[in-house]
């Protein structure tokens, strides 16, 4: 089970790309985002903000990402062109952005990675989670990362079972995979490409490629015609 069966790292975040190799488990990645904006030169100035937006600590934002009357970024945060912020977003600390993307109103990010296209739209929390390109929550998705118990993490693969040696560690989303309005991602998921996982769903384990997880059953998507 490597990263690269479930996205691909876009261009415009070739200034990580030696820290996400797509030949290592997808949830090394999220070991890897701190050191990545740690090693990472913070250069140019940041664009003009509105006063209601607070930021500290090393942050980078493109000169084109849309800013919103208030929200609160705490560095290290790197965040790509096109992207667009929306009222009272919450960046924690150790956030990669890529282009396109939407960091939704009331949404929360923390040690999380996001590629191109990714869209977090309203009411989200994004913790210790890595989504692919193109990926979507809907209203209230919640990415869990920490069991009730507060053991290690586990991951329920396909064919084995794997340690992560993760306490901390919500979702790995791939490329164009949909996570319905207000389902929740329990620790240690995974959601293979093009993944669906219906409303109002607490989903556990791995979900194939273009499969869709109802409350009873996992279904096969028909292929898209493009």
């Amino acid at each position: 089970m490597k990263a690269s069966d479930f996205f691909t790292l876009p261009a415009s975040l070739a200034p990580f790309a030696a820290h996400f190799p797509g030949d290592v488990a997808p949830w090394e990645w999220l070991k890897r985002i701190g050191p990545a904006l740690a090693t990472h030169k913070f250069e140019g100035a940041l664009p003009a903000k509105p006063p209601g937006v607070h930021i500290e600590g090393l942050v980078y934002i493109h000169p084109t990402v849309k800013l919103p009357p208030y929200a609160t970024i705490i560095g290290p945060v790197w965040i790509g062109e096109g992207t667009e912020i929306r009222p009272g977003a919450f960046l924690r600390g150790n956030v990669i952005v890529g282009a396109d993307c939407v960091l939704g109103n009331a949404c929360e990010f923390k040690n999380c990675l996001l590629m191109d296209g990714a869209q977090v739209p309203h009411f989200s929390y994004v913790g210790d989670s890595i989504l692919g390109n193109g990926a979507h929550f809907g209203a209230g998705v919640i990415c869990s990362n920490l069991r009730l118990d507060q053991k290690p993490i586990i991951v329920r693969g396909p064919d084995m079972v794997y340690e992560t040696g993760l306490r901390k560690f919500g979702a790995i989303v791939g490329d164009h995979a949909e996570v319905g309005c207000n389902a929740v991602l329990n620790p240690g998921t995974l959601l293979g490409p093009r993944a669906l996982v219906m409303p109002t769903m607490a989903f556990s384990g791995y979900l194939p490629p273009a499969t869709i997880a109802h409350t009873r059953e996992i279904v096969k998507l028909i292929p898209r015609r493009d």
